[in-house]
């Protein structure tokens, strides 16, 4: 029996074309595979996605065979950059061609914007990244990053480390945010992930994206009893930071953490781990998850050490330059 995709061409049409039931199906399918493939409630996202969609107000594209649809894409402008928010066809028509062709479309509407420069994404349900030459191959780059989890609800408590002299560890108070936004961009400063996220390389970017993990559910409903903030004990000044959200009712994921560079190498990062896996515990967490950029092995190695596992790979895409 020929697949779906070849007896049917698939069309593109816009996102503002569209009700939110058309979605519904697809939605559905999707909210499964993140709750099935990495233990997330993705029915937050998709609320907003259908919300929006009825608004008409969704920058992107679905891709419609015989009048389904069969995989949508979507994006935001912010300032001078355009950021994909998700991708994802349906497990029967997800192919390298049809993941491309929907990346292709969205990435040719975000440049249509005149002050557009630049475009991050990144997709953990894109299933064929880099089978196919992608849009703007000139301009991209790509970063591969790992999803890792841990199994809490099993693993014995961990033992303070050596870090645990060095700082005094409190829980997150909003009070804190503005020297955590100094911090973020200290700490990533020359690191490899502000080529993927440019929000790290100043106060104002690093002070956004705080404000965006705080308040929407992308990765999650930000959970200040598992967030922790270490000041250093010698200059009493915030050193490091442990940031964290609950995913579903059993999973948390840690969005951030960074540690001031004078103080990498000191345990203070295991002592910022150690606290958020025990409040999550607390809180009757059975997992908790995060992400890290695969070549970042001293990260990846601390991570490890407090029983993270690598649960799948996935790429982080950037388009810079247009």
């Amino acid at each position: 029996m020929a697949a779906a995709w070849e007896v049917h061409a698939p069309e593109i049409v816009d996102l503002r074309n569209l009700l939110p039931g058309d979605l519904e199906p697809l939605l559905a399918e999707e909210t499964d595979m993140w709750r099935r493939l990495l233990d997330w409630d993705f029915t937050s996202s998709a609320n907003l996605v259908k919300k929006f969609v009825g608004l008409q107000g969704l920058n992107g594209h679905a891709m419609m065979i015989n009048r389904h649809v069969v995989g949508y894409a979507y994006f935001v402008a912010e300032d001078r950059k355009g950021l994909i928010g998700d991708l994802f066809v349906s497990e029967p028509y997800a192919t390298p061609e049809n993941e491309t062709r929907l990346l292709a479309e969205v990435i040719h509407s975000v440049v249509r914007f005149s002050n557009i420069h630049r475009v991050e994404s990144q997709l953990l349900m894109m299933r064929y990244p880099r089978r196919i030459p992608p849009p703007f191959a000139d301009n991209l780059k790509i970063y591969e990053r790992n999803f890792m989890v841990a199994d809490i609800g099993v693993q014995s408590p961990l033992l303070s480390g050596r870090g645990a002299s060095k700082v005094h560890l409190v829980r997150w108070h909003d009070r804190y945010q503005e020297d955590v936004a100094r911090l973020i961009s200290a700490a990533y400063r020359g690191h490899v992930d502000s080529n993927i996220n440019d929000q790290y390389r100043s106060v104002p970017g690093a002070r956004k994206f705080l404000s965006n993990i705080i308040q929407y559910p992308g990765c999650g409903s930000f959970f200040a009893p598992a967030s922790w903030i270490a000041w250093d004990q010698d200059t009493g000044h915030i050193c490091g930071a442990c940031l964290a959200s609950l995913v579903s009712s059993t999973t948390g994921h840690i969005t951030q953490i960074c540690v001031m560079p004078s103080l990498k190498g000191h345990g203070v990062g295991y002592e910022l781990i150690r606290n958020t896996l025990r409040s999550f515990a607390d809180y009757g967490c059975l997992k908790t998850t995060l992400t890290v950029t695969s070549i970042n092995r001293d990260a990846i190695d601390l991570y490890e050490r407090v029983g993270f596992r690598t649960l799948r790979q996935f790429s982080a895409m950037v388009w810079d330059g247009f």
